[in-house]
């Protein structure tokens, strides 16, 4: 994914009411940003951090720039990360178009936001073909990172998340392909593990949608100010704690 045109640099100054933020622009003045991130942002939403916002001419936005990247990363270690949650969708749908993704190349089609399942639930892409059954692909954007090149979902707790897990358990108990992935937005970590410590409920049903059959992998994406793709795998973690 190419940005349609540059972003605009800047400094964070606060973030608030979690789709705000207040930066002050590197070519002078402050404005207010929409902040297309609902999680707690940990560790990517410090104030002082080097940010880059777009910007739309629309004339009926409340807000013309929005947030896209930070400078951020644990131990003092800047790295640039995409935040903006409206992107992965996008990012793997692209990378299974040019069939970066081997495991989910193949397929003819790719359906984006579909109803699905007895929660009333939207899977993020259905990809189809002739004579396959479809499958059923949960994208889910990982930001957080902590010391040791460890990347952390969710970053918060995450009702929504369990609700996805179970959702994609029930494809799979149907004969169904149901595939998670986790879209790494950062540059910096080498595998991805639940966060546990944050969100246990959420790790525990990660771990049984595992064992139930669901395909979890991770693709990490290469972040810059022109643009965002995804490059590599990363191994996904769930170590056996806890289990009650």
């Amino acid at each position: 994914m190419i940005f349609p045109a540059p972003l605009v640099e800047g400094t964070l100054l606060r973030r608030y009411k979690r789709f705000l933020a207040d930066v002050e622009l590197a070519s002078g003045g402050t404005v207010t940003a929409a902040c297309p991130n609902t999680g707690s942002m940990l560790g990517c939403c410090e104030p002082g951090s080097r940010v880059w916002l777009s910007e739309s001419d629309s004339p009926t936005r409340k807000y013309r720039h929005t947030w896209e990247l930070v400078e951020a990363g644990p131990g003092g270690r800047a790295v640039m990360v995409g935040i903006n949650t409206g992107l992965p969708n996008r990012l793997v749908a692209e990378a299974i178009g040019a069939g970066v993704i081997g495991e989910l190349s193949g397929y003819g089609t790719i359906r984006r936001e579909v109803p699905f399942g007895e929660e009333r639930s939207r899977i993020d892409l259905v990809l189809e073909g002739p004579g396959r059954e479809a499958c059923y692909v949960e994208v889910k954007n990982v930001t957080a990172a902590i010391s040791g090149g460890v990347a952390l979902f969710p970053d918060a707790v995450s009702a929504r998340g369990t609700r996805h897990l179970r959702e994609l358990m029930r494809l799979r108990a149907q004969g169904l392909r149901p595939v998670l992935v986790f879209c790494v937005q950062r540059g910096d970590v080498d595998e991805v593990r639940p966060a546990d410590a944050i969100d246990p409920l959420y790790g525990r049903t990660l771990r049984e949608a595992v064992d139930a059959g669901v395909e979890v992998m991770a693709w990490r994406a290469r972040v810059s100010t022109r643009a965002i793709a995804i490059e590599a795998p990363l191994p996904v973690r769930c170590p056996r704690w806890p289990r009650q």
